[in-house]
């Protein structure tokens, strides 16, 4: 078994989607109308992918990260070159934090697109 995909909720899914596409090297898959009046654009490589969803409806602001039932905290993405990943998370305007380098690899964190918090790992 495998992880096919994550659903989340965004305001701009397009525009979330290309800073994905080029932090991580990803593609979209799909995009189109979604579940009630909404539009989705599918995000990722040919195994697995962000449903990246806009509602019809205004969004609520994210609640605190590690502090409720179900909430996103994070969404990790394995890298071959943190480096480079690090390089393009910097010249896109966000901040690389909480560097780790702990069984069973090395990682950073970075608040991205919307505010949605990412890890970024390398498994030696």
């Amino acid at each position: 078994m495998r992880l096919e995909h994550v659903n989340i909720c965004v305001n701009e899914p397009k525009s979330f989607s290309a800073i994905l596409c080029d932090l991580f090297g990803w593609h979209v898959r799909w995009e189109g109308a979604a579940k009630d009046n909404g539009f989705t654009v599918h995000v990722g490589d040919a195994e697995s992918y962000l449903a990246v969803y806009a509602p019809a409806v205004t969004l609520k602001p994210e609640a605190a990260r590690y502090r409720h039932v179900a909430g996103l905290n994070h969404i990790g993405v394995v890298v071959e070159d943190l480096d480079a990943v690090e390089a393009k998370v910097k010249a896109a305007g966000y901040v690389p934090h909480s560097h780790g380098d702990y069984e069973p690899g090395t990682r950073f964190y970075f608040d991205g697109p919307e505010g949605i918090e990412f890890e970024v790992v390398h498994y030696d």
